[in-house]
């Protein structure tokens, strides 16, 4: 008797551990952002190309502070028949720039543009990502209803099996309604099966979109209401103002700018100041003095249409980017306005095949109980069961198409991941 105890609390110990190994981490929506926004490697590297641009700015604005540098040496000169001379030195000496046409200063200023630019790209890309997740996040809710309601479909398809099995024994049906019944059966324990795997693979693709290095089992909880209906038509050209591709281009633009007038700049001479001081002597430490300070200017005569050159290209980017952002307006109106019409059609849609859903089911429970009593044949019943079935999954595709329709709504307002 104990050892029949202990096996049974093994046995009980093996399911509860196995239960646990099994177990599902669910997540919330607000959980799914999370950790997007800390471990997505898009975002990271956008962030990245941030540090870079200030990190190049700050490279650019060191031309405007004086340079200074520290040397000594020490040396031993002898020549033939003659007595070794020792020399040493240490000193600094600097250079500050003067004037070089503003060129620096427009340089920097360039550089600082391609800081709002790097920025506006990084939420460019919060905003597809945003997208990107909440489509898996909506794929993976969808199959776990799709599960939930081909397994509905397959106690309805066992229930009309066992109802057709007993009329058809009874000589009430014939043999073809039979092995139509267990066809349908059939159809629906693969719909089972293949939602398994949907719902793996949708998991797989939550769990790359939020940034996991590992495949872990999940599952979502959320319903499918759509939040951001937009039901009033709003002011789309208001809104395009804040995409970020457009101010993107919008920052681009103005570096071009600055970067063509960097290069008017170089048609002027440059002129930098110049100080030292030194110790030079034959021992050391050395204590001879010597100063110098000077000021220096460059101006390059001939160098075959270089800076024209230069001129000339700035000035071309300046307008390929002027015909750029007007291009990116007017796509951002549009997509707008396209995305804005599409989740209406969709919002329309999601309360019509709900009609059609709750009209279906009363009338699957009416011919039901018409056929079990012999008033409606069963090509007639199996029609309004197959409209049935579709109608349950036509309902869902109908909600999730709708959730992906305002995701799409929101990618195209320019929100970023953390957008509620």
């Amino acid at each position: 008797m104990k050892k029949v105890k202990t096996k049974l609390i093994l046995i009980l110990f093996c399911l509860v551990c196995s239960g646990k190994a099994i177990a599902q981490e669910e997540l919330d929506w607000g959980a799914c952002i999370k950790e997007a926004a800390k471990n997505h490697p898009d975002l990271i590297a956008a962030q990245q190309e941030i540090k870079q641009s200030e990190s190049s700015k700050q490279q650019t604005a060191s031309g405007l502070f004086p340079q200074i540098i520290a040397d000594a040496g020490g040396s031993r000169t002898k020549k033939s028949s003659s007595i070794a001379t020792d020399s040493y030195s240490y000193g600094a000496s600097g250079t500050q720039l003067i004037f070089d046409g503003a060129k620096t200063i427009n340089n920097v200023k360039a550089a600082q543009e391609d800081i709002s630019a790097a920025k506006q790209g990084y939420r460019f890309t919060s905003t597809t990502v945003r997208y990107r997740l909440r489509s898996a996040f909506i794929d993976l809710l969808k199959a776990q209803e799709m599960l939930r309601i081909t397994e509905e479909i397959y106690n309805i398809r066992r229930d009309n099996l066992e109802l057709i099995t007993l009329r058809y024994q009874s000589g009430l049906e014939h043999k073809g309604a039979l092995l139509t019944a267990e066809a349908d059966l059939a159809e629906a324990q693969y719909g089972i099966s293949q939602n398994k795997r949907g719902v793996q693979v949708a998991q797989r693709e939550l769990i790359k979109e939020m940034g996991r290095k590992e495949l872990t089992p999940i599952s979502v909880s959320g319903d499918f209401k759509v939040k951001d209906s937009a039901l009033v038509q709003p002011d789309f050209d208001k809104l395009a103002e804040n995409n970020p591709s457009l101010l993107q281009l919008i920052s681009q633009k103005r570096s071009a700018e600055f970067s063509l007038k960097s290069a008017y700049a170089n048609f002027f001479p440059v002129v930098t100041g110049s100080a030292g001081a030194s110790k030079t002597g034959t021992h050391w430490a050395p204590n001879g003095d010597q100063y110098n300070f000077g000021v220096g200017l460059s101006l390059p005569l001939f160098e075959g249409g270089l800076r024209t050159a230069q001129v000339s290209q700035a000035r071309a980017l300046v307008k390929q980017l002027e015909e750029n952002q007007r291009s990116a307006h007017d796509g951002a109106i549009l997509t707008l306005q396209q995305s804005w019409a599409t989740l209406q059609d969709a919002l329309e849609e999601v309360s019509v095949q709900y009609k059609v859903l709750i009209a279906t089911q009363e009338r699957s429970k009416i011919a039901q109980a018409q056929y079990a009593i012999g008033l409606v044949s069963f090509d007639n019943w199996t029609i309004i069961e197959d409209n049935l079935v579709r109608a349950k999954k036509t309902y869902l595709d109908s909600q999730a198409l709708a959730l992906l329709t305002e995701a799409k709504w929101i990618q195209a307002k320019g929100e970023v991941l953390e957008y509620d």
